[in-house]
């Protein structure tokens, strides 16, 4: 099982990234880039990110105030924290300090709330030309919606995502939110994309880079937006069957479920042949995806009735001989514990100076020559606080000072 390795430098080794944000988006989109080896000071207020106390479940037994939530651990690995005051006038010092030796600033404030605090954009463009002000908000800086929060649980409603995930009406369904907060992280990952190409034409220009969570969340109802704008219709729930292609859902077994996805024509008579029922692959009805997804209602059932007379394993073995996509329905920590994920290096362990060893998502890219890599484990509150201010130039006495004076 891999774990910390300090001494790899990611393809993103050298730069340094400001990190305003909490929560979710932000710190996944800076956590990103920690993985690839940016250096993430994250700067939090004096109480810290609100996800530190987004619990139970927590790790440590809260000595010394160091217990902290499952969720904060979850975002925040490779990054030092810096914990400050940026309402008082030494505190925004060490931000500009801060952001003249960056190159990358990520926040999700409020529109305005930056400004408010005296760091607008032409400030800070005229603290830094080159920096890179990475802004992520719930509905975008300038509609009508401008100025009200973002959340993902009010993001997922009223961007249609909603609409289209859970089951369908016709079986008691009705509107649901997607098991994890997609919205948020999907609008993290745009965040770093957008950052990596800013960086690359940096050369050129310093630039803003606005996303929010309402674009980034209807960008990705790809198929489904497109059907909505071809058919003049809303998507409906189904489920889990997909609304293009059959068969392409789970179906219950003799001890369980499983999903199947049938997802070309040279699959489908193969699948046929593999359930036993060769005729049904001759069947007009069935002929093409086309005409399957126009016959779903009477094509479902057949393979229903079916599909629960054996067990998972031994339809599984059927359909790998068949070569058609398939699989069993597993929850997260069976997921984990999959020879599968082990091999892609999925999980990866952490030593933390609080909590000893701590079980760490593993990092989905791998690179041939710079890899991304796992170096520190999520920081305590304000833990490089003092080794952060040495660089920037800050004396002994100068950092006792700004801790007598609560800045730090």
């Amino acid at each position: 099982m891999p774990s910390v390795n300090e001494t790899i430098s990611g393809p993103l080794d050298g730069f340094r990234v400001v990190d305003l944000s909490t929560v979710l988006a932000g710190p996944y989109a800076t956590m990103v880039l920690a993985d690839l080896g940016a250096d993430v000071v994250k700067v939090e207020p004096p109480g810290g990110d609100a996800t530190r106390g987004w619990g139970p479940p927590w790790v440590g037994d809260g000595s010394a105030g160091t217990r902290t939530a499952a969720y904060y651990l979850a975002v925040n690995r490779n990054k030092r924290s810096l914990r400050l005051d940026l309402k008082s006038a030494e505190g925004a010092e060490v931000l500009r300090r801060l952001l003249a030796g960056g190159d990358v600033l990520v926040e999700n404030f409020r529109p305005g709330s930056l400004d408010r605090l005296g760091f607008d954009d032409t400030t800070i463009a005229s603290i830094n030309p080159q920096i890179i002000h990475l802004a992520i908000s719930g509905y975008g800086p300038t509609g009508p919606a401008a100025a009200r929060p973002g959340y993902d649980f009010v993001i997922q409603a009223v961007s249609g995502l909603m609409s289209i995930t859970g089951e369908a009406d016709a079986d008691g369904g009705g509107p649901m939110k997607v098991g994890v907060a997609i919205s948020d992280v999907v609008t993290g990952l745009y965040a770093a994309i957008g950052i990596v190409a800013a960086l690359i034409a940096r050369d050129r220009m310093g630039q803003r880079v606005d996303v929010s969570l309402l674009g980034s969340t209807l960008a990705i109802l790809v198929n489904q937006a497109q059907n909505a704008f071809v058919s003049g219709q809303s998507p409906t729930r189904r489920g889990n069957a997909h609304p293009n292609i059959v068969p392409y859902e789970t179906f219950a077994t003799a001890d369980g479920q499983l999903a199947v996805a049938v997802g070309s024509e040279r699959q489908w008579p193969r699948f046929c042949e593999a359930l036993g029922l060769g005729d049904l692959a001759a069947d007009p009805r069935f002929a093409t995806n086309g005409d399957r997804v126009e016959w779903r209602s009477d094509l479902r059932p057949i393979l229903a009735a079916l599909f629960v007379e054996r067990p998972t394993a031994e339809w599984g073995a059927l359909l790998d001989a068949a070569e058609v996509p398939w699989g069993a329905i597993a929850d997260v920590a069976e997921a984990f514990a999959s020879p599968e994920a082990a091999a892609l290096g999925m999980v990866v362990d952490v030593e933390h100076p609080a909590f000893g060893a701590l079980r760490q998502v593993g990092i989905p890219l791998r690179f041939a020559a710079t890899p991304a890599s796992i170096r520190k484990p999520p920081p305590l509150l304000g833990e490089h606080t003092d080794e952060i201010l040495a660089e920037m130039g800050y004396g002994a006495a100068e950092v006792a000072a700004l801790r007598a004076g609560s800045v730090i």
